[in-house]
């Protein structure tokens, strides 16, 4: 008889601790083992991939979709590099943070260990599947995988690869579980005592559909609005290859630049300079009337409201601010808490603007695509988080484990303390 989705998920909770108590060398065995399986089976993979994309050209869904849809050979380079980058890092589980003697043979310890089960739903993106099995492998979670419906095929072959290649490993078979239609996604979210915590990733109103649907705790973030800010101090020649890169290395991710602030001071030499590099990388360049008095702008002004836009493509909003203090109040103001940069030599505009921005990411002088879990080195990453709790920024292997305190005693009672005839004498071992 065909398991519901619910009792798939029951039964995946029950497993969780097992999957929680694999040792490393299983762990990293499975991790190489789908590495090497991916390699293997390149042709399957490339070919329902192009299935996929045909169908998602034949459908007209937009080109900054059909970008992340696609797997070709450097996703699956950067797949199968990112499987083995994590099998090579530190066992994030069984980590001691801190031990403490509470008396004589009472000691406290806190200890890493995995979140338990974990959901993770996520628009196009078959890669995401792959960085998602392994990150949960590693951390010995138990992961449910639902791509979107445009990249069906890819990760219904992807999921299939790994899942065999881990239990051949020595994985518990059922530590990966992948559903595929709405109706099952609609019931995931009602598991609130099954499922530990849900991993959105995808579009705005995606993420809040989730977000506004479940009583399961949510990671994630709704919105990519990423800032650059040209100081005045900041070298001209050095900030128009950084924002060519955050704008045009790959627009439709969430950590491309969004809104670039430019100092008036510089705006006169600057913007043209940048406008033409911008125009031949085929960037459209909208902005308000004063950005118009400089330098040709497309469509209609800009007026404020805009500025909250994500636009995912070719399209860079540009405004000018008469100082750093007044680019961190457009930051605060517009952006979505995601990743900024500033531009600069000046160190004392530097370090406000690194005290002030309330970001995930802040950075200096370098692009916001560095925003990401494989280039922190964290392997991969399940997505960037722009909360303040648990976990922040690209959610590699730490922000997929918690802690538990575990008491080690030698028949102590509470009684004993309440009643004075015995004291605690706190001390870090």
């Amino acid at each position: 008889m065909t398991m519901s989705i619910r009792e798939k998920v029951h039964a995946m909770k029950l497993l969780s601790p097992t999957m929680a108590a694999t040792d490393s060398a299983t762990k990293n065995a499975a991790l190489l083992a789908i590495a090497d399986a991916l390699a293997a089976s390149r042709e399957e993979i490339f070919a329902a991939n192009a299935a996929d994309m045909a169908a998602a050209s034949e459908s007209g869904i937009s080109e900054a979709v059909q970008k992340r849809l696609k797997f070709d050979e450097g996703k699956l380079s950067a797949c199968t590099e990112g499987l083995k980058q994590l099998a090579e890092l530190p066992d994030p589980v069984g980590r001691i943070t801190l031990q403490r003697e509470m008396d004589r043979d009472l000691v406290l310890t806190r200890i890493t260990v995995p979140i338990g089960v974990i959901g993770v739903i996520f628009e196009a993106r078959p890669d995401a599947l792959v960085q998602i099995s392994g990150l949960c492998i590693k951390s010995g979670n138990c992961a449910i995988l639902k791509g979107g419906r445009e990249s069906q095929q890819t990760c219904g072959v992807l999921f299939a690869i790994i899942r065999k290649a881990a239990a051949d490993a020595g994985l518990p078979a059922d530590a990966l579980l992948q559903v595929s239609t709405h109706d099952e996604i609609d019931e995931l979210l009602k598991l609130d005592e099954d499922v530990d915590l849900i991993i959105p990733r995808g579009s705005n109103a995606f993420v809040r559909h989730i977000m506004d649907n479940t009583r399961i705790p949510v990671m994630g973030h709704a919105e990519g609005i990423c800032h650059i800010y040209v100081d005045a101090s900041a070298d001209q020649e050095m900030a128009i290859p950084v924002i060519l890169d955050a704008k045009t290395q790959y627009p439709a991710a969430c950590n491309a630049v969004e809104t670039v602030l430019v100092s008036r001071a510089i705006a006169g030499d600057f913007l043209p300079k940048l406008a033409t590099a911008l125009s031949e990388a085929h960037v459209t360049v909208r902005g308000d009337e004063e950005v118009a008095g400089i330098i040709d702008v497309a469509g209609d002004l800009l007026s404020p409201e805009d500025y909250h836009t994500e636009y995912g493509d070719l399209t860079l909003a540009v405004r000018l601010v008469d100082d750093v203090t007044q680019a961190v109040g457009h930051i605060n103001a517009y952006g979505s808490r995601h990743t900024d940069a500033i531009l600069a030599e000046d160190p004392a505009a530097v370090k406000t603007f690194f005290a002030l921005v309330d970001s995930a990411g802040v950075y200096h002088n370098c692009s916001t695509r560095f925003a990401d879990g494989f280039r922190y080195g964290f392997g991969a990453e399940v997505g960037i988080s722009t909360g303040k709790l648990h976990a922040r920024g690209p959610v590699g292997l730490e922000g997929l484990t918690t802690y538990r305190y575990r008491i080690e005693g030698a028949g102590q009672c509470v009684r004993e303390y309440a009643e004075g005839t015995r004291s605690f004498h706190f001390k870090d071992l």
